[in-house]
């Protein structure tokens, strides 16, 4: 994101070297890449429940009810960030790694799963002993190592999920059966260890993000109410895994749920607010124990039918007053919903810009899109390991500083010269310089291109 090599960054994960080596091979740019990797997230994503669901229970139903919980049982105020899989969000995030990421966490719980139960998956069987093969070991770690590198974040969540489903249902801890999870747990770490472009472990105890994502934090009732109605169905998973193995906790989703509660109330607590950003895999036990509930053969007493009607009722709350508008469009829509945000497009200021060549901008939109088509930022949006959060301050003060309308040409110039500057994408209420060249503007937001320097 800046005229800076960015060695260390953790944002070059295996997923986006994966997409930069695509967008070299097909010539095509980076927002052509995001779009495309949408599809392909989804096909992980949807796959992984269908996998993840069919480890809780064989209903055919019960993947269908849980991916609709999934997209709808959130709240009534949208709830738009990364990770968050509603129906709503999905539109702007589903070419996210962070999607990618969950969508292998459902894999990996379905393999981890398995193997606690010893059946199936990964699972292959070694001489007359009968252990299990260690390579079903070593690959669900190399799995979680994936994960780790592609979405540190979201590992944490993953990773709880994982402690749940072995808690839960692995028995019979012999030392072979803890060697084995020691090693996937080593592998994991051993695949994470070796990635050559940043230590992902550097991540601990970052809290260059925390500021940010304390608005997670913010308005949580309005945002997740719906997903409260999968409680019950929470309730009864432990009451029959107290009645069966004589502990509530040996329920996975119950287990998971409260581990992943206690994490997002560590990062309250501490202000660590980073962790909330696995809020949105918190109601991930929700939602699937919902749907798994619903689809089961059990004869529907009253109980059942009660929830059964509260969760039709909550997704159609949750579809009207958030979710409709990103499958509704706007000139079918009858009664004006809510549409996704409406993001410019740059292209008429990238064709100006080489690939690499800085811009000062002070535009919302400019400041978060410009970068995905060639050009560097001289003062970064975000947060980056492989900038000091000290010289990425300093920047931002200097471009406050160019854009000032009391600054001097002298010390615009200086600026310019220090981040090696040659653009300015400026918002149509901001003075272009004296010493600028207008270059472009937009028909659509009145953003106008200027060139500076030689």
């Amino acid at each position: 994101m800046a005229d800076l090599p960015g060695a260390g960054s953790p944002y070059y994960s295996p997923y986006a070297v994966a997409q930069g080596a695509f967008a070299r091979l097909t010539g095509l740019g980076g927002w052509e890449v995001v779009r495309l990797s949408g599809p392909f997230n989804l096909l992980v994503l949807l796959t992984g429940i269908g996998r993840f669901v069919r480890v809780l229970t064989p209903r055919p139903w019960a993947p269908v009810l849980g991916l609709f919980a999934m997209v709808l049982l959130w709240g009534t105020e949208r709830a738009w960030w990364s990770g968050y899989l509603g129906l709503m969000s999905m539109t702007g995030n589903l070419g996210y790694p962070s999607t990618f990421a969950i969508g292998l966490s459902f894999w990996a719980w379905a393999l981890t799963g398995k193997l606690a139960r010893g059946t199936g998956g990964l699972v292959r069987y070694v001489g007359p002993s009968g252990l299990r093969g260690l390579w079903g070991y070593k690959g669900l770690g190399a799995l979680y190592g994936l994960i780790l590198l592609v979405h540190p974040i979201t590992s944490i969540a993953t990773a709880l999920g994982a402690a749940a489903f072995v808690a839960g249902w692995q028995h019979g801890w012999r030392p072979a059966v803890v060697g084995r999870w020691a090693m996937a747990g080593g592998t994991a770490l051993l695949v994470a260890s070796f990635w050559p472009y940043f230590d992902v472990f550097a991540l601990t105890g970052d809290r260059s993000v925390d500021a940010m994502h304390e608005r997670l934090y913010e308005g949580m009732p309005g945002h997740f109410w719906l997903a409260l109605i999968g409680v019950p169905a929470l309730w009864l998973r432990a009451r029959r895994a107290g009645r069966s193995e004589g502990h509530w906790w040996r329920d996975p989703l119950v287990l998971m749920f409260a581990l992943e509660c206690l994490a997002v109330a560590y990062g309250w607590v501490s202000g660590h607010y980073t962790y909330g950003r696995i809020l949105g895999l918190t109601l991930v036990p929700l939602q699937f124990a919902l749907g798994v509930e619903l689809a089961t053969a059990r004869p529907w007493g009253f109980g059942r039918r009660l929830l059964g009607w509260a969760a039709a009722v909550g997704a159609c709350v949750g579809f009207l007053t958030v979710q409709a508008g990103a499958v509704v469009p706007s000139a079918l829509d009858p009664v004006g919903f809510d549409q996704p945000p409406h993001w410019p497009t740059y292209v008429w200021a990238a064709r100006h810009i080489k690939p690499g060549e800085a811009v000062i901008t002070d535009g919302y939109y400019s400041v978060h899109l410009i970068a995905g088509y060639g050009p560097d930022l001289a003062a970064p949006a975000w947060p980056d390991l492989a900038l000091d959060e000290g010289e990425r301050l300093r920047r931002l003060a200097a471009v406050r500083a160019y854009l000032d309308p009391a600054s001097t040409r002298a010390e615009r110039s200086a600026v310019a010269r220090r981040y090696h500057v040659h653009w300015l994408l400026l918002t149509r209420w901001r003075r272009v310089p004296e010493e600028a060249t207008v270059v472009a503007w937009s028909r659509e937001t009145g953003e106008v291109l200027a060139r500076v320097g030689p």
